[in-house]
């Protein structure tokens, strides 16, 4: 089997509480028709307290699978997944998730959406619902509250989404391709939503996406898959300072280092179609 080795570009900040996440020696397999199917080997990574943490690769490397044994809906063969510094492994109802389609119930209001997470954890505080009105207000859903989902845009559904994950009592967020739907315009106006929300709220994010420009601008730290069976190719630790701003995609180190993510991407996809 090649041998993979990870790389850094920048120095990590220090950290001393335990990792909102880390996932140690992660490998699956899946066995279909006495087929068996190499998924993910060997994965370990990490997402600090507060970081944005992006996953990029070609398509069927595990991102999906991996997300998904964070979640408990599927156990590793071998290897274990911690949160805050206690085992989780195989465990449901740690994390909040949003995924690629906005996933809102028709028959709720975006109000009631928005509250689905901590209805189901019981975990609805008082005041929930105010204080669900003020976040539709911030992030421009104000008099959307008694509306519901087909009444939206696309982009509006998918704000009313991330709100339901951002409001879930569990502290990590999995954002799965959440905006690949969405038509070029409004993917770059929800990107630089999310990037201002992020920056004032500072959730710990672990973020899947196709799109290099988008984990650049929105991550502290990158990591790079390989081709099937997914394992860590490379890691980048995101060198721009916060708060970001658009223009920092037209600087000359944004433009080298989204170079040589595609770079790498393409490789590992030009492999895995072979």
């Amino acid at each position: 089997m090649e041998q993979r080795t990870t790389e850094n570009i920048s120095s990590p900040e220090a950290h001393t509480a335990p990792p909102a996440l880390e996932v140690s020696g992660i490998s699956k397999s899946f066995t279909h028709r006495r087929r068996e199917t190499n998924v993910l080997n060997n994965v370990s990574l990490k997402v600090e307290q507060q970081e944005f943490v992006s996953i990029v690769g070609p398509s069927g490397c595990g991102k999906s699978t991996l997300f998904h044994m964070i979640g408990g809906l599927v156990k590793p063969d071998a290897g274990t997944i911690r949160m805050n510094g206690r085992a989780v492994t195989g465990q449901r109802g740690e994390i909040s998730y949003m995924p690629q389609q906005p996933a809102l119930f028709p028959w709720r209001t975006i109000e009631d959406n928005v509250l689905l997470a901590g209805e189901i954890k019981g975990a609805l505080q008082d005041g929930a619902r105010e204080e669900a009105r003020q976040w539709l207000a911030k992030v421009g859903l104000n008099g959307f509250e008694q509306a519901y989902p087909h009444m939206l845009s696309g982009g509006m559904q998918q704000r009313a989404a991330f709100l339901r994950a951002l409001l879930a009592p569990q502290e990590l967020m999995l954002l799965d391709e959440p905006f690949s739907a969405l038509d070029a315009l409004t993917r770059s106006e929800m990107q630089r939503w999310l990037l201002e929300l992020w920056e004032e709220n500072r959730r710990s994010v672990l973020f899947i996406t196709h799109n290099i420009e988008e984990a650049l601008l929105l991550s502290n730290r990158i990591y790079v898959f390989s081709g099937r069976p997914g394992s860590i190719l490379h890691t980048v630790d995101v060198p721009f300072p916060r708060p970001r701003r658009d223009e920092i995609t037209d600087s000359p180190e944004f433009l080298k280092l989204k170079r040589q993510l595609s770079q790498w991407m393409r490789e590992e996809q030009a492999k895995s179609e072979k």
